[in-house]
């Protein structure tokens, strides 16, 4: 076996004069830190600057399950198939992200035939184009340096959109909106993750910010916690309840974590993903009161505003409810997060977002501002969709009963897929799942045996992921286990998509039914 060598020393010289004679097995990576932690040999051996030692602790620590090695392992078989390989399935059903166009929804018509103008005026010549989208790109490529989307906008965003989704808010609130309190982002998840980076404290031990989640949650605010170093408070929903939630559940996940942290915001998901509910006015109420109770910033997921599906169920907006509450509660201090990427809407790739910030103290935005000035902008192109989202076409304009149409049939059906997909899972002896009020998936609860729990336990993975493996392998259908959404201690859960084409998921689900018996058979 030949050494490596480095200059006139090989990694072998360095085992030795590191008291680490007799030791072949030693790498490249092992000498780089014998000497960085005894300073010999500078100069003599090149070694990373980032190591998995040396970087940042915090960023190991995120886990995003909704990428994980399910997925991953999905891709695998993908590409198996693609180069011909047997399987007890045609295709991978991809049922574990929000990922409207990739599982076939068709672009609204309108939202691109804007995007297009704004990328290529010179369509406004072409007849083919209704005025309507003609209106809208002109009024947006005005408010743009040089008329065109490849300049950067101001840091905020476009003045023009950033009025609109004013009037928007004001529209569906009946409470007064103002642009200067609008900010553009890359999705939902980046006005999320720059408000989180405002309440943090720096510190460790009981100084630590604390956020509260509820759990089952969306990972991003479990991987952006670990990210800044905050504590992560947990309060669990009530899956018995429909994954509402009580206040005694948050006095009490405020009182355990009180001792290990600084409370300082509750972060709700309304409607709720992963769990598919849709909060009452009264747990609004509730969490708001509680909110003041405990002098918490208020974060509210609201990107599937328009997913509303369950007889009786009805979208509220925090801002809403807490200015229509009064003094005290309307001076409380909320951020509102609205996505391009979700509702009938679905795109995800142009990365549209913004949030609305209500209440906050003005030294703070001047702060908040600067840090997003240090980005330059957003994309201009997402914003233009935002725009499209939040100024559609209006009675009496010519794309107005296309894009009515548009939108009422992805409703449609995802209300149809919705109730098929809770009906059929809880047909099934040993899983349960809660009505599909809103959002776009479903939280199913699984009884899974003591024999797969030990299966499980001695591979190093949680029984759900053993079990989202299994159906994998044997179906072709990828689902994210409950495991990476946080769940109730000794519960079992998957969380799948309910985007797929109608017809998809209905052969989806008659596998289900199979796969579930064999899985119990193979581990009773």
């Amino acid at each position: 076996m030949s050494a490596i060598r480095f200059g006139n020393l090989s990694v072998f010289a360095v085992a030795a004069r590191s008291n680490l004679k007799g030791r072949p097995w030693l790498s490249v990576k092992h000498a780089c830190a014998i000497n960085a932690g005894q300073g010999n040999y500078k100069g003599q051996i090149r070694c990373k600057v980032l190591a998995i030692d040396s970087m940042n602790p915090h960023v190991k620590k995120i886990e995003y399950a909704v990428r994980g090695p399910i997925v991953i392992r999905a891709g695998e078989l993908e590409k198996e198939l693609q180069q011909g390989k047997k399987k007890k399935f045609n295709s991978i059903v991809r049922a574990n992200i929000g990922d409207c166009h990739a599982t076939g929804q068709e672009p609204l018509i309108f939202l691109r035939q804007v995007l297009a103008l704004c990328l290529y005026p010179q369509l406004m010549q072409d007849s083919s184009f209704p005025d309507d989208a003609k209106q809208r790109a002109s009024r947006f490529l005005s408010a743009c340096g040089g008329n065109s989307v490849g300049a950067y906008s101001d840091s905020a965003g476009v003045s023009v959109v950033r009025e609109d989704i004013a009037k928007y808010i004001s529209e569906r609130d009946g409470v007064p909106a103002n642009p200067d309190d609008i900010y553009l982002g890359t999705g939902a998840s980046d006005g999320i993750r720059n408000v989180l980076k405002l309440l943090m404290t720096t510190k460790d031990g009981n100084g630590r910010a604390g956020v509260m989640i509820p759990i089952p949650q969306y990972p991003l605010y479990t991987a952006t916690l670990s990210e800044y170093n905050a504590y992560p408070i947990n309060y669990y929903l009530d899956e018995s309840s429909n994954w509402s939630l009580s206040t005694d559940e948050l006095k009490r996940a405020i009182s355990e974590a009180k001792p290990h942290c600084k409370p300082k915001a509750i972060c709700v998901i309304n409607p709720g993903n992963p769990t598919g509910q849709v909060l009452t006015r009264k747990n609004i109420e509730d969490i708001i009161k509680f909110a003041h109770e405990e002098n918490l910033f208020i974060m509210a997921d609201e990107v599937y505003q328009h997913n509303v599906y369950a007889e009786g169920s009805k979208f509220h907006s925090f801002k809403k409810i807490m200015m229509e509450m009064g003094s005290p509660y309307n001076e409380l201090e909320l951020a509102s997060f609205m996505s391009t990427s979700k509702g009938y809407m679905g795109e995800c790739g142009l990365r549209g977002g913004y949030v609305e910030l209500v209440n906050l103290d003005p030294d703070v935005i001047v702060q908040f501002r600067k840090a997003l000035s240090a980005k330059l902008c957003c994309a201009v192109t997402g914003q233009a969709a935002m725009n499209v989202v939040v100024n559609p076409p209006k009675p009496g304009e010519p794309s107005y009963e296309l894009f009515q149409q548009q939108k009422n049939t992805v409703l449609d059906q995802l209300k149809e897929k919705g109730k098929m997909m809770s009906d059929m899972f809880n047909s099934i002896d040993g899983i349960t799942c809660n009505p599909v009020q809103g959002a776009m998936y479903a939280f199913p609860k699984i009884d899974i045996p003591k024999k797969a729990v030990e299966a499980a336990q001695a591979k190093g993975i949680a029984a759900d992921a053993l079990y989202c493996f299994s159906l994998l392998e044997e179906t072709g259908m990828c689902v994210v286990p409950g495991s990476g959404f946080g769940q109730k201690e000794g519960t079992w859960h998957f969380r799948t998509t309910i985007l797929p084409p109608v017809q998809q998921l209905k052969e989806m689900l008659s596998k289900f039914g199979d796969f579930h018996s064999k899985f119990l058979d193979t581990y009773s």
